[in-house]
């Protein structure tokens, strides 16, 4: 290994190219082996630390730079996943179990630092570590659709109120230990710390708007901004001597309005979680000293414990407060006791800036270290095993009648009376390159322009090449003619007005995108492609990016029989959510094209009670009866642990499956739940996948 660092160059490219490296390599590793692949990033800076290969080095500036960027983004983003939506909702409980999770961990760690031998000021310190929490459960319950549960609500609220608690008390800890202390300079830094906040989350959430509003649909520039906005913060901060990620959290609350659900969040946090985040971690293995750790382990061994039994006793004990404080049952206390459990963001932001102060010992940064890999682990694991016992929120009224999706936006939609005559109200692309599939497509297509008396766009994209007048772009250019020649005699069959369109374009996915914000359309669909090669685990597939990219909804289907013979649908209910209800009315649309029924699966766990199943039953009518098509239909609510082997065995007795997608984009492609992924890879029957647009 000498002999390797020997060839290497001393240079911060080299660094950086084995930070990528490791980055891109390490995580998925630990997470097929269920491990947190932020764990991985740990490991694998202390493998290649100065006590391991020595590939890297904790005091580098590009390591310093690069972590300190990933330590600020860290806690951007923590700001920014907060759901201030959700905290408005039940603000005075999330307040008390705020108050309640941040209070009691407070004074256990500070009495378990008073037993331990440190001073009150780091003893403090200690205690503000366990105070905060990161919501690494919430994607569990999100998917389980129980965000609008009060529990759920009410723990997410109580973010706000830890973290900006737990990181003002290291503001003042920190102040203390510089021996800058005193009443005047703690009005002082109180006084500054308060002007400083209201001008980070007013001013920034004003000029904010005010830049979205101007710069339109310039994502760059927007993105540009966002960033600007956080390292602003973060220098605000040091200028009046506070820790960088109390700014850079508060700036993630103030932009939080500003960016909502929009895309360019979508390209923050992504930005964030496969760059610079990855790279705090790496850093913060790079810290440790494998051989000091285990002996710091070893002889601070009751201290260790002791943090990690402060944490989860005060955590348990601040959720049967709210328990008993708010009447809360049994499961619904464990769910906000397993969100409130895992410490990671704040946490260890919090703890490494109080070791490079001097404030904390090795000891305690090493416990930090071990707590966040035990609650990292064990927090996730209780809200999977206690969340699904939760009943499903209910749905409200304004959820109920959604109606379909080019309905609710007639309203607000302004066309000239040119227009009007000249475009059909409903309109349907539908991109065509295979000739096996083109019929089924054109048919489905067909059926549904027909029911809403539109018309479709059939589509075919000739790939550009170097020269126009090469012999290849000839032969694809007479493919694609002829392909669209036979899309409108099908469509004729079904007495439906046929404009086909044929484009160059080097991106697919582009051209398709493009067609059907210039048509107007208010559906696109497709084929499905089994595409799982190098480059769509890389960059994604044209289905990814349509899905990402489009303006209206878009229907991907697998159709193994005739379009005018599938009736019988199924659709697999997992909560109630707008996006779920129109899904449903996307079906009734569907079926009453062919005078077929609809099946509403929901598959529950088994500990729910018959009482609760009735409960649900009578919603599911009520979507289902409330608005839309009025077409036949039932709702099945099965008790199973398994929720992809139930649907499985009830699409063997219906014609197609409709799955919903969510409109979020990963690393390789669109997100889909576990559940989806087994469902689209094992069923027999026709399916179709349904994402609407971003909102």
């Amino acid at each position: 290994m000498e002999l390797v660092r020997t060839w290497l160059p001393d240079s911060p490219l080299v660094s950086f190219t084995i930070l990528l490296l490791v980055i891109s390599a390490i995580p998925p590793i630990f997470e097929r082996l269920r491990l947190p692949g932020l764990v991985g990033l740990l490991v694998a800076g202390v493998v290649l630390g100065e006590h391991g290969l020595g590939l890297l080095s904790a005091e580098s500036e590009t390591i310093h730079l690069l972590s300190d960027i990933g330590k600020i983004y860290l806690m951007f983003v923590a700001g920014l996943e907060i759901d201030l939506e959700q905290f408005r909702k039940k603000k005075n409980r999330s307040l008390g179990f705020g108050f309640a999770t941040f209070i009691v961990p407070l004074i256990i760690g500070t009495l378990i630092g008073q037993l331990f031998g440190f001073g009150l000021n780091a003893s403090i310190l200690i205690g503000s570590l366990f105070a905060s929490h990161t919501l690494l459960g919430y994607p569990i319950v999100q998917r389980l659709g129980l965000v609008e549960t009060e529990p759920v609500i009410v723990t997410i609220g109580a973010t706000i109120f830890t973290d900006i608690s737990a990181l003002l008390v290291l503001a003042i800890c920190v102040s203390i230990h510089a021996g800058e202390f005193s009443l005047y300079t703690l009005s002082v830094q109180l006084g500054s710390l308060a002007i400083y906040a209201a001008i980070v989350l007013f001013g920034f959430d004003w000029a904010g708007k005010q830049y979205f509003r101007r710069t339109g649909n310039d994502q760059g520039n927007q993105f540009l901004f966002v960033l600007l906005a956080v390292f602003l913060a973060s220098v605000g901060a040091q200028i009046i001597h506070i820790e960088q990620i109390v700014g850079a959290f508060l700036v993630g609350l103030a932009v939080n309005d500003v960016v909502g659900r929009s895309p360019v969040k979508e390209k923050v946090e992504f930005v964030g979680s496969v760059l610079f985040i990855p790279f705090f971690f790496v850093g913060m293995g790079l810290m440790l000293n494998l051989p000091v750790f285990l002996e710091t382990l070893r002889s601070s061994f009751g201290l260790t414990v002791a943090i990690l039994a402060g944490l989860i006793g005060s955590k348990f004990l601040a959720a049967f407060l709210a328990k008993v404080l708010y009447h809360y049952r049994w499961n619904e206390m464990m769910v906000m006791w397993s969100l409130s459990l895992p410490q990671v963001a704040a946490t260890l932001a919090a703890a490494l800036a109080g070791l490079q102060v001097g404030l904390l010992s090795e000891a305690v940064f090493n416990g930090v270290i071990v707590l966040m890999l035990v609650t990292s682990v064990l927090g996730p694991m209780l809200t999977a095993k206690f969340a699904p016992q939760l009943p499903l929120p209910k749905p409200s009224p304004e959820i109920s009648q959604s109606v379909l999706w080019w309905e609710s936006r007639a309203e607000h939609r302004v066309l000239d009376e040119q227009f009007e005559r000249d475009h059909s109200n409903f309109t349907v692309v539908v991109p065509i390159s295979n000739p096996l599939t083109e019929r089924f497509l054109i048919e489905m297509a067909a059926l549904l322009a027909r029911h809403e008396s539109g018309h479709i766009v059939p589509l075919s994209i000739a790939q550009d090449q170097l020269q126009m007048d090469e012999p290849q772009m000839q032969i694809t250019l007479g493919h694609s003619r002829r392909l669209l020649v036979r899309a409108k005699q099908i469509s004729s069959e079904f007495k439906v007005e046929a404009k086909p369109a044929l484009r160059i374009e080097d991106d697919v996915a582009l051209g398709i995108i493009r067609t059907a914000r210039e048509q107007d359309a208010r559906l696109i669909v497709m084929g499905w492609s089994e595409n799982t090669g190098l480059r769509a685990r890389l960059f994604g597939t044209i289905i990814d990016s349509v899905f990402w990219s489009s303006h209206c909804p878009v229907a991907v289907m697998r159709l193994l029989d005739e379009p005018i013979k599938i009736r019988r649908l199924l659709v697999p209910v997992k909560n109630f959510t707008p996006q779920t209800v129109r899904t449903v009315r996307f079906a009734q649309l569907l079926a009453d094209t062919n005078q077929g029924s609809v099946t509403l699966l929901h598959v529950c766990p088994p500990q729910t009670t018959s009482e609760e199943i009735a409960s649900l039953e009578s919603e599911l009518s009520h979507v289902l009866g409330s608005a839309g098509p009025q077409v036949s239909s039932s709702i099945k609510v099965i008790r199973h642990e398994d929720v992809a082997m139930v649907i499985l065995n009830a699409s063997q007795s219906v014609d197609m499956v409709i799955l919903r997608s969510l409109r979020r984009r990963t690393v390789a492609g669109l997100a889909v739940s576990d559940v989806t992924t087994e469902l689209i890879n094992h069923l027999k029957s026709s399916f179709v996948l349904f994402a609407e647009p971003h909102a």
